[in-house]
């Protein structure tokens, strides 16, 4: 600034522009757009004075160096949006050039990272992140043991714990220790790296974005392999990148071409897809990622995109285009597009495949490289092509070259990104049966009888029937050579059954409730070939009228046999779909026909909100191959399979429905119907490769198993209330590491508790028989706990959270969970209570009572208190001690819960006509604060609390403290002790005060 300060005008002029940006989208463009311009106001700057300057701001390539400072601000003050609400303090933060970016909240040892990350909501709610706060775009919650980051949504943004990340190293082991957090993620370099290069300003959903430790090691290892790349045309396999479907590849491989484009290491970077709808949604989430200073090109056909390639413009640099446009530029044989191969091999051309384990095992991929001798070639996998299932002799490293990073399956779903699976091999056939037809049929025999009379037969017939000698499916044996299986000599058609095609069906319906939840999540149902789709359809429309379903494969009419029967159901199709949903789809518009079921299935614009008019849905899509891979939407859960797939067809079949939602979809569900003894192997190997050597929570427990982990969990909670002294659960501990433990088993319990729902587990059935294949013992489960006693421990959770636990103070040893506290706790069944009451009453009214009867009764009666809060606990005991001494007032028809509440009510009147008449407080404000619900932090809100001590008359007051301490009290001691007891007496809905002064006394 012509080394004259910035005046305070001249701040205001950025911060008036600050303001206006508003969203951390907006403002992370304001951060790295490098400069900002200001009028000058400082008439000490002649030279400027009045004029437009620019004043550089931040450079995300001056890292450590050029002009770039970095400042730590520790327990920064941050003023509220409010008079009313208290001024924060924060704990620290990262300035880059004097910009706040990086907000750090700090909890000490032993304190959930749960409290720093829900403190940061807090504080944005209470609006501290406004004005120069705005310009964060990193939070970080910290505990000494544990670290997340996460992007700030802004004022209007939504906090989201999705998108809650922990750090991770290069081999995906996460690292949580502050110090090392500290010198890696929190360092610089790393620091302004990850607010220069790696937060992503989403323009399609108008959220910013950060980057995940597994994404910035793939975008820095294929950037840095370009800035190593001799242009010579040796070196063109650049490597490829293993990630899991459903981990965010298209944001990695994007950042990977802005940060090649940015080096200027390479002229052209081309992003390439093998499918044109897969080419339009990248191109529309590229334009999201991109800088409002870069430019992605779009190609609508090859001769746009070689105008494209042959282009000097910077604007040029980032292309998205189809595998099938490239591979069209050849040079011919007449010299046609020689010359414009001359000019694009001029250029250093970097090329990233998506998707790179389908079609880059064909001969459009080799066009292309002939093609471009020198340019060097990237691939994206969740399911890389391996030596296990190589395609034409060739593997993705063959194609690619070395891996660069790997992120498989297992990782994410251990880190929770995405969900495992819960497969279940679902027999239409017996076993039996099918092992005696094929018996039969290697035997040469029509019947058991005939096989049996004959001894060649007979020997035959009871090989195959021997279980130890043919096992149901084949497999490689210890000498390499494969050995066939009953399922190896079944043919095609015995799935072409009708008898097989119904029980698949009745599986389908009996199942669809339950795992739908009521038709709230989607299905995709896999057929084995386009007949079978059609016929698939044809038998839901009339078994299953209520379901909404579809039908989707590819439409190209060939002149093969079942022209007809094929044309006939994709005119039944398209027709239903029409009507059912008032569109005009037709045969030359099918393209448009399966963007429209994939957006209603993503409830994808223009189908956003679509849950709320579910008549508007769509439950099940039959398919053949299509939106088996690169398809996601968050609200499929179910893949019902009848067809055969391997290898990475299973995982990538699997992963449509593993996207995460919520606490209602813990797993993906996969149910597989043909050749299933086969199909169980396939996935064993499907697993064993693509699972990164880390198979271990793959698949979900079976419902058994996670019975068990429900009986053995309960037994932990009943023994942690048990050592506390407390019978039936009838109030929290009072030790807070207590607590805390009963807030991580309750969580843990609801999480088996929510797969177990899906896999069958239901309240009004408490035994459960398992059995495990023929020749093994058979095993049942007995639920420990009923309905009602869950309701009660949900009703102590939610006391963690109100006023009854302490739960919502600072720094509370554990996470409380919002869907857990919604818990609807009011069905608890109040008629056993009022049962045992009832028989209560008999007994007493009896001659002769037995006094154990009535002890046993009573004990009973005790026992359902637990489904009261404390409070009413308290007036129940009150109120049976008075129906014992004969002081109740009794009334036909009236409930126990009836009484307490009644009982409540008069003893809150009296308590509050007691604190009324001793301090001489206005009863009528006093009333009107308690049915507020205020807290300590909002009790004073419009000077109410204030108004209330006012009405205090001093003389009564001090005439009851000073006879409550038998000494003489000056009265501004007498007003701190008004102002405590009325705070207590408000916060805790009341007590009665005249048992303090008994106490007291």
């Amino acid at each position: 600034m012509n080394n004259y300060p910035l005046t305070s005008g001249e701040m205001q002029q950025i911060m008036e522009q600050i303001t206006t940006l508003r969203t951390p989208l907006k403002l992370n463009g304001f951060i790295n757009g490098r400069t900002v311009a200001v009028i000058r106001d400082n008439p000490d700057d002649i030279l400027h004075f009045g004029k437009e300057v620019s004043l550089k701001i931040y450079d995300r390539r001056e890292i450590a160096a050029g002009q770039s400072r970095y400042q730590i601000a520790q327990q920064p003050k941050y003023k509220s949006k409010s008079k009313i609400l208290n001024d924060r303090r924060g704990d620290l933060m990262l300035l880059i050039n004097g910009m706040p970016v990086i907000h750090i909240e700090l909890k000490r040892n032993g304190v959930s990272v749960s409290q720093a990350y829900n403190q940061i909501e807090k504080y944005s709610d209470e609006g501290i992140f406004t004005g120069l706060f705005s310009l964060i775009q990193i939070f970080v919650a910290m505990e000494p043991a544990e670290t997340v980051y996460f992007a700030n949504p802004g004022m209007d943004g939504k906090f989201n714990k999705d998108f809650y990340f922990h750090w991770a190293d290069f081999n995906n082991e996460p690292i949580n220790d502050w110090k090392t957090i500290a010198s890696s993620l929190l360092s610089i370099p790393m620091a302004h790296r990850l607010i220069g290069f790696y937060t992503v300003a989403d323009d399609t959903d108008g959220v910013l974005k950060v980057m995940r430790s597994y994404q910035y090691y793939a975008a820095n290892a294929i950037s840095d392999r370009v800035s190593k790349t001799n242009w010579d045309g040796r070196d063109r396999l650049g490597g490829y990148v293993w990630h899991t479907t459903g981990s965010g590849k298209t944001m990695t491989s994007f950042k990977s071409a802005q940060l090649i484009a940015n080096s200027k290491d390479a002229d052209k970077v081309i992003f390439l897809m093998d499918r044109i709808e897969l080419g339009t949604q990248s191109l529309k989430e590229y334009r999201g990622f991109a800088d409002e200073n870069e430019s992605v090109q779009a190609t609508e056909d090859t001769i746009v995109l070689i105008s494209k390639l042959k282009s000097d413009d910077p604007a040029n640099t980032l292309i998205v285009t189809s595998i099938q446009k490239m591979s069209n530029i050849k040079d011919e044989e007449d010299g046609l597009n020689a010359h414009d191969i001359k000019i694009m091999n001029s250029k250093r051309i970097v090329i990233i495949v998506d998707e790179a384990h389908r079609t880059t095992f064909g001969d459009m991929l080799q066009n292309i490289k002939d093609s471009f001798p020198s340019a060097v070639f990237f691939g994206f996998s969740g399911t890389p092509i391996q030596d296990e299932n190589q395609k034409n002799m060739n593997t993705t490293s063959t194609i690619f070259g070395n891996e660069l990073h790997r992120y498989s399956i297992a990782d994410g779903i251990r880190d929770k990104n995405v969900l495992g699976f819960d497969p279940y091999k679902v027999l239409t056939y017996r076993d039996r049966d099918i092992r005696q037809a094929v018996a039969l049929e290697r035997a040469k025999a029509s019947t058991v009888e005939e096989a049996l009379a004959d001894p060649d037969k007979s020997e035959v017939f009871y090989k195959y029937m021997n279980s130890s000698q043919v096992k149901m499916a084949g497999y490689i044996g210890n000498d390499g050579k494969y050995v066939y299986g009953i399922e190896d000599y079944l043919p095609k058609s015995q799935y072409q059954r009708e008898e097989h095609r119904s029980t698949v069906i009745r599986d389908i319906a009996d199942n669809w409730m339950t795992l739908s939840h009521n038709s709230k999540f989607h299905a995709i149902f896999a057929t084995s070939s386009i007949p079978e789709a059609i016929r698939y359809y044809r038998i839901i429309k009339q078994a299953i009228p209520t379901l909404k379903v579809t039908c989707l494969f590819d439409p190209s009419i060939d002149n093969k046999g079942g022209v007809a029967f094929k044309e006939d159901g994709l005119v039944e199709i398209i027709g239903d779909y029409n009507v059912r949903y008032k569109q005009e789809f037709s045969l030359k518009r099918y393209d448009q026909l399966k963007k429209d079921i994939a957006a209603r299935l993503a409830h994808k614009k223009p189908y956003q909100f679509i849950e709320r008019t579910p008549e508007m849905q769509l439950d099940l899509l039959i398919v053949v191959n299509q939106m088996l891979t690169g398809f996601d939407s968050k609200w499929i859960n179910t893949l019902y399979m009848d067809k055969m797939l391997e290898y990475e067809n299973i995982i990538q079949a699997f992963s449509r429905t593993n996207r995460l939602f919520g606490p209602e979809k813990p797993f993906g569900t996969i149910r597989y119907y043909r050749y299933p003894h086969t199909m169980e192997q396939n996935i064993e190997k499907a697993v064993k490769t693509y699972s990164g050597d880390k198979p271990i929570g793959l698949f979900v427990e079976r419902l058994e198993y996670n019975l068990n982990k429900l009986n053995a969990i309960f037994d932990d909670i009943s023994e942690l209330f048990a050592r506390s002294g407390i019978p039936n659960f009838e109030k929290l501990p009072d030790d807070r590491s207590e607590r805390g433990k009963f807030a991580s088993l309750f969580k843990s319990f609801n999480d088996y508790l929510e797969a177990s729902k899906i896999q069958g587990f239901k309240w009004n059935q408490s035994t459960y028989p398992f059995s495990h294949g023929s020749g093994k013992p058979k095993t049942r489960v007995d639920m420990k706990l009923d309905e009602n006693t869950y309701l009660v421990l949900a009703m102590r959770y939610k006391e963690l959270f109100g006023g009854g636990g302490g739960g919502g103070g600072d720094d509370v040893p554990f996470e409380i969970v919002g869907y857990l506290t919604e818990i609807d706790t009011g069905r608890i069944d109040s008629d056993y209570m009022n049962s045992r009451f009832e028989k209560f009453q008999r007994i007493l009214t009896q001659d002769n009572v037995d006094e154990v009867e009535i002890r046993k009764t009573l004990d009973d009666l005790h026992k359902s208190f637990a489904t009261l809060t404390q409070e009413e606990q308290k007036y129940a005991n009150i109120f049976l001690h008075d129906v014992e001494s004969g002081n109740a007032k009794m009334e036909s028809g009236k409930t126990f819960r009836e009484y307490v509440t009644e009982y409540q009510f008069r003893a809150k009147n009296d308590q509050i006509r007691r604190v009324s008449r001793f301090l001489g407080v206005d009863e009528r404000k006093l009333r009107n604060l308690m049915a507020a619900n205020v807290t300590e932090a909002s009790i004073n809100e419009f000077g109410r609390f204030d108004d209330l001590k006012a009405s205090v008359d001093k003389a009564k007051a001090k005439d009851y403290f000073e006879k409550l301490e038998n000494t003489n009290i000056p009265i501004f001691k007498i007003n701190i002790k008004v102002h405590n007891l009325l705070q207590e007496f408000v916060l805790k809905d009341g007590f009665d005060i005249e048992e303090r002064e008994i106490k007291n006394e």
